[in-house]
């Protein structure tokens, strides 16, 4: 990064809390990051050097070349022949683009649930994979062959689950598919019998499932996780279940839950692991997958949606024996097979190392965003009751009954806030009580501030505070 001063380097304006909890050089890396996606500093343009903007701020030159690296890497900042650094040329898309469409709402703070960081995308080790890949890859690979994935990346993706979940995970069970919700829908087409859901739970997987002739049956979920005996007096056969996070309201299934789920699975029934959020843990320690307890009664989902992006439509399933051939062939006739360009990228970043070190990097910079929302909603919305802290990239609250959640969401809305609410979770959204379901991930510590404290001054003017 750029070492040298001059009279002529450019002022910038960045705000430091030298008295809050968040370390200085992350306060800097997040003030620039949002300078760009602002349009404040526009692409191509000279930043300071390192040593001006030190002295600018009042802060150690180390600290400004660690938030001017950390750019770097996520594609923000370059350097130029010279020393200078510069925005990139082509910068990162903002968080929340002004649409083209001037019927379509715009969001300048969006709290939906299910986003990681985007901007944290790792471009440089993802065209690194991409490039190492193509250099290895045979040309065969790019005709219309195994339509489940490649044998490298389903090998890379078994190798890594059976590392870091303890899934039994051969190459050959492994199916690779557009996501997991491309998953959920390719299975309603392969099982037979009532297939069951948590309740309340992941409001897109009731409707995949749904569109794909499955009438789902709800089940109730309280602390320990889904309700089994409750489960069992369902008349289910299949049951989609969260385990390691629940969705929405982050419990963990209770050891004792899973050993009777799996003794309900026993009689030829099936349980549909989605291992939802299972890569983020910040207060206790990981659990282990269901499936590796008993491959032959579950069904293993995963997918990069929340790790990497959910742009990428990169998921997996780890099958039983008997499904295999039935989902490979459902996956067939849906699309001949995912993009072979992503397969090749995503099996080198596992090889190499990349996808660890990005879920290490991710893991250190969510918790201070999920600490800034707690602290905001104490302070602002103090009524709130809080689930699922410990672990994931969203936080679910709900409120007491009465609570006026409708027209807080419409006047958020107004307020340029995206919120989610809770209702659209439960098999009856009329049984819901008020709540929110609030992403973090892909927000800067100080859009979490504002955009609860405006929640808190909406929540005072309706009489709800």
């Amino acid at each position: 990064m750029a070492d040298s001063g001059t009279s002529s380097d450019p002022e910038l304006l960045v705000t430091l809390d030298r008295a809050g909890s968040t370390p200085l050089h992350r306060q800097l890396a997040d003030g620039l990051r949002d300078a760009v996606r602002s349009g404040r500093l526009a692409p191509g343009s000279r930043m300071p050097s390192t040593r001006v903007l030190s002295a600018d701020l009042g802060v150690s030159r180390r600290l400004v070349v660690e938030a001017y690296g950390q750019l770097a890497a996520e594609g923000f900042l370059h350097s130029v022949q010279g020393g200078s650094t510069r925005v990139a040329a082509v910068a990162p898309v903002p968080a929340n683009p002004r649409p083209h469409d001037p019927g379509h709402p715009r969001f300048d703070i969006d709290f939906s649930p299910g986003s990681p960081d985007l901007a944290s995308f790792p471009r440089q080790a993802w065209l690194r994979a991409m490039r190492q890949g193509l250099a290895e890859i045979e040309s065969s690979a790019f005709g219309y062959v195994a339509p489940h994935g490649l044998p490298a990346a389903r090998t890379a993706v078994a190798d890594y689950l059976r590392r870091t979940r303890g899934v039994v995970a051969d190459p050959r069970a492994i199916v690779l598919c557009s996501g997991a919700t491309q998953a959920v829908a390719l299975l309603a087409r392969c099982l037979e019998g009532p297939l069951a859901v948590e309740n309340p739970g992941f409001w897109l997987h009731r409707m995949i499932l749904r569109h794909n002739g499955v009438d789902p049956v709800p089940v109730p979920v309280d602390d320990d996780g889904i309700d089994v005996e409750a489960l069992a007096a369902s008349g289910a056969t299949t049951v989609l279940t969260t385990p390691a996070h629940q969705s929405p309201t982050g419990v963990v299934l209770s050891a004792a839950r899973r050993t009777a789920l799996l003794e309900w699975a026993e009689p030829g029934r099936l349980v549909v692991e989605d291992d939802y959020d299972a890569e983020y843990r910040y207060d206790r320690a990981p659990v282990g997958a269901i499936q590796g307890l008993a491959p032959d009664r579950v069904v293993y989902l995963g997918s990069t949606s929340k790790t990497l992006a959910p742009g990428l439509r990169i998921g997996w399933m780890v099958l039983p024996a008997h499904l295999i051939e039935r989902v490979r062939t459902a996956k067939s006739l849906a699309d001949t097979g995912s993009s072979v360009m992503d397969q090749i990228a995503f099996a080198q970043l596992l090889t190499s190392g990349g996808y660890d070190r990005h879920l290490r990097q991710m893991r250190r910079r969510y918790p201070p965003r999920r600490d800034a929302l707690l602290s905001a909603l104490s302070r602002h919305l103090p009524q709130a009751e809080v689930l699922g802290a410990a672990a994931g990239v969203h936080l679910t609250v709900r409120f007491p009954l009465g609570f006026p959640i409708d027209e807080l969401t419409r006047r958020a809305a107004e307020s340029h806030i995206r919120l989610e609410a809770l209702a659209p979770c439960y098999a009856d959204p009329a049984t819901a009580p008020p709540g929110l379901i609030l992403g973090y991930a892909n927000l800067t510590e100080s859009q979490i501030s504002t955009g609860v404290e405006q929640l808190g001054q909406a929540a005072r003017q309706l009489g709800a505070a």
